[in-house]
């Protein structure tokens, strides 16, 4: 049993997971590594077994030498409970203007590694904070997926909407995986915060839905209409760490043990609204996770 401290003290328990559980986003790469193989070993003992960590050469692994290094140290320190621990590497939409050749280079250094499953996160954001064009966002995203159709890598998506009813960052994405082809190794919609009807065009396509803390929001019933909705065979779990930590922590510092009440959450939707036992939903969860990143 696991139990977690807000910042008033409160404890709370995490939820039991009948399968082993998978954070297939989660940023740590920012963390010390004590840090880091703390939160790893939290996890480890809340059931989770897999653990990835998106890095950007225009960001936060600038020098791969020296994020390899990082990774190195926070598994070594994490002992056996660092075994699942693995990256993807791409440059995010804020980044898209920076990636010259100089950031292609240091990307193909990160692909290269054995820990690396993949390449994200990338995309669009059209959304408050972003300040490029979504010419220069597109331009960086189709050559990221071009990379992923050459060396057979999945790609982990980042896809931010402007405030309003209109899903334009998924109409266009939709629009781009339509023209340059969802890579074969697969393609996952990394913190899905929308509504069915919004997700059906990408599974369709065989895409992932990962969902992250944003499901257990008291507001989010959209989304917990997708899970509801969303293919078993296509449904993820993320904590997207250390962002948006899930209901009962909600505000505090999301990581990677997190994920368990995530999971729980999509378990409890999917029961209730087909009926779907809760051990299938933590097992398929889990099983996608591992044929995603090809373990």
């Amino acid at each position: 049993m696991l139990i977690i401290t807000d910042k008033k003290g409160r404890g709370h328990e995490l939820p039991d997971a009948p399968a082993p559980l998978a954070d297939t986003h989660g940023h740590l790469s920012k963390r010390t590594p004590e840090d880091a193989a703390a939160a790893l070993m939290r996890a480890h003992a809340a059931g989770a077994r897999l653990h990835v960590i998106p890095v950007d050469p225009t960001d936060d692994a600038p020098n791969p030498d020296v994020f390899f290094a990082w990774l190195e140290e926070t598994c070594a320190r994490a002992g056996e409970m660092g075994e699942g621990t693995y990256f993807v590497a791409g440059v995010h939409p804020y980044g898209a203007a920076a990636l010259d050749g100089d950031a292609r280079a240091r990307l193909a250094c990160l692909l290269d590694h054995p820990r690396c499953r993949g390449i994200g996160e990338i995309g669009l954001d059209y959304g408050p904070w972003n300040e490029l064009a979504p010419d220069v966002q597109e331009e960086a995203f189709r050559v990221q997926l071009r990379i992923a159709h050459e060396r057979g890598l999945p790609v982990e998506l980042h896809l931010r909407d402007p405030d309003g009813d209109v899903p334009a960052a998924h109409i266009d994405a939709l629009r781009i995986l339509q023209d340059e082809g969802v890579p074969s190794a697969g393609c996952d919609l990394h913190c899905f915060t929308s509504g069915p009807e919004v997700m059906a065009p990408f599974t369709d396509l065989g895409c992932y839905i990962a969902f992250g803390g944003a499901a257990t929001f008291g507001r989010s019933d959209d989304i917990r209409a997708a899970a509801a909705a969303c293919p078993a065979h296509l449904m993820l779990t993320e904590t997207d760490c250390p962002y948006m930590a899930p209901v009962p922590l909600r505000g505090e510092r999301c990581e990677p043990a997190m994920v368990a009440f995530t999971a729980a959450c999509v378990a409890d939707v999917r029961a209730e609204a087909l009926g779907a036992p809760r051990a299938d939903t933590y097992a398929a969860l889990w099983e996608n996770a591992c044929r995603f990143f090809a373990l």
